[in-house]
């Protein structure tokens, strides 16, 4: 065959690789308000950037008819492209091939580029878009989903992995996602579930819809498994671009810096009046943190769930920080199960990828009651003390209200292994509030008195001079300074900057055991 042939028929293979499952599936996708695999590609990376792999790549099943069943690709699209010019590997399924169902050869291409990824110290993307295992293949479709969570497992805390799931995505496939660093989920058509609404009905009937059962708000708001929703798939591919402004390639590489706009020795008056006078008064955190910042851009992760704690990336001075801070606007800024869960899983993902952590402190404590204590509080907020305390990146804390018991350890105190601490002039540290303090050391008292409730009203003021300060706290040095809210800005990209040079380790060993 002549030279000219060849390349014809090179690009005649391509072109039909390329068109998937054919132009009807593709419009079947297309009348679903879902994008191709390859639509959703040219979305996410750089124009023109994507190289792609294994385009020929069909399976070997002889099985129930498969063998009359060949198109190039098998239901997967896979390479390496780039975001803002930093190499990426990708992987999408093709819902219009098989129902992007995965076999054996599906699976070898997605752990291709996943090894390809850690060899060359570069994050993984992929979009699950499938309808499961592939059952004409068997236990071959089993142990390729094996081969992907052990390389999910093996590439955490070495390189980012992101899933953003763009339709079905059940059963075993779950798992993958699960062990990535983060998932999102769009309204329109993303869903996940172990086992679907036909099971649940069948094992417990149970009437639950697709969306009731696994849709992207249950994830987002309840389960906390989505710590990202988008309404659009668009949407979702433009923010993993912007996710990934703030985040290394590897965990060898220190975080993107990005030249400011902002000025570093800006002041922020307003902060000198965000405090309520009543200390039980709510305010929200989140304006805080847009004063504090550059630009008063803040990407806020898991926004929807446990919305007690806040968490998510910013820039100081153009460096990356992960920011967790207690929410005083929800449920008085408590500590509870969920976010716990919710600020260990950031804190591991920032101290894996060398991102310094800011921890805004306004606190009251653990939520109490028989729920929180049945549901494991104790175990699930050692959680949280084991992430802060595991972590050597930088680590700063402002104290901006209240510190009370427990959970000011917890919430990144010099005890745990704190750079800096702040306090500014309205920080109460203490072991609880000063009623309840008053309450415990003088109720006996109080009794003997003739004017018990004057008597309590005299000694909650003595503890609150005493306690609801942070100046007993500066004096003994568990504080580094109290500081004029005006000036956090300044003071905390200076202590970042001083920080810069940190290098902290913990005992050498296997793993620890946190408690999960």
């Amino acid at each position: 065959m002549k030279k000219d042939n060849l390349i014809k028929q090179l690009k005649e293979k391509r072109n039909q690789a390329r068109q998937g499952g054919g132009e009807r599936r593709i419009e079947a996708q297309h009348n679903k308000g879902k994008l191709t695999a390859r639509e959703r590609l040219k979305i996410l990376l750089d124009p023109d950037s994507f190289e792609e792999f294994d385009v020929f790549a069909i399976h070997r099943s002889h099985d129930f008819g498969m063998e009359d069943q060949h198109i190039s690709g098998d239901g997967v699209v896979v390479g390496f492209g780039t975001i803002e010019g930093r190499i990426v590997y990708v992987y999408a399924q093709d819902f219009t091939v098989s129902g992007g169902s995965l076999g054996k050869v599906h699976a070898d291409k997605i752990c291709k580029v996943m090894e390809m990824a850690m060899k060359v110290g570069a994050p993984v993307i992929g979009i699950p878009d499938s309808g499961g295992a592939r059952v004409q293949e068997g236990i071959d479709s089993l142990a390729g989903y094996g081969d992907i969570f052990m390389l999910n497992v093996s590439a955490s805390g070495v390189i980012p992995q992101i899933s953003a799931i763009m339709g079905p995505c059940a059963g075993g496939a779950v798992y993958s996602p699960a062990i990535t660093d983060f998932v999102l989920m769009n309204r329109q058509s993303s869903y996940m579930f172990v086992t679907g609404p036909k099971v649940v009905k069948t094992v417990l009937n149970e009437d639950v819809s697709t969306d009731q059962l696994g849709g992207a708000m249950i994830h987002a708001s309840r389960s906390g498994v989505a710590q990202f929703i988008t309404d659009t798939e668009e949407d979702t591919l433009l923010q993993i671009r912007s996710l990934m402004g703030f985040i290394p390639s590897n965990n060898m590489e220190e975080p993107p810096y990005a030249v400011p706009m902002d000025v570093s020795e800006r002041r922020c008056e307003e902060l000198n009046s965000i405090i309520p006078d009543s200390p039980s008064t709510p305010y929200n955190v989140i304006d805080v943190i847009h004063s504090v910042v550059d630009d008063g851009h803040f990407l806020e992760v898991s926004k929807e769930f446990a919305k007690n704690i806040v968490v998510g990336f910013s820039r100081l001075n153009g460096h990356p920080v992960g920011i967790v801070a207690n929410q005083p606007n929800f449920i008085a800024g408590v500590l509870d199960i969920d976010s716990s869960i919710k600020a260990a899983r950031f804190v591991r993902f920032c101290d894996s990828f060398n991102i310094p952590l800011l921890i805004l402190e306004d606190v009251p404590g653990f939520l109490p009651g028989t729920k929180q204590e049945h549901g494991g509080i104790i175990r699930n907020g050692a959680k949280l003390l084991y992430a802060i305390a595991e972590a050597t990146v930088p680590k700063i804390t402002v104290i901006l209200r209240k510190a009370y018991g427990g959970a000011y350890i917890v919430m990144n105190s010099h005890h745990l292994r704190a750079d800096v601490v702040y306090a500014w002039p309205t920080a109460e540290i203490a072991v609880m509030g000063a009623s309840g303090a008053a309450e415990i050391i003088f109720r006996r008292k109080a009794e003997k008195t003739e004017n018990p409730e004057e008597f309590m009203a005299e000694k909650e003021a003595e503890y609150k001079e005493r306690f609801s300060n942070p100046y007993r706290a500066a004096e003994k040095s568990y504080i580094e300074d109290v500081i004029e809210p005006a000036a956090t800005r300044i003071r905390l990209i200076r202590s970042f900057e001083m920080l810069s040079g940190k290098r902290d380790s913990n005992p050498p060993r296997k793993h620890g055991n946190i408690p999960l």
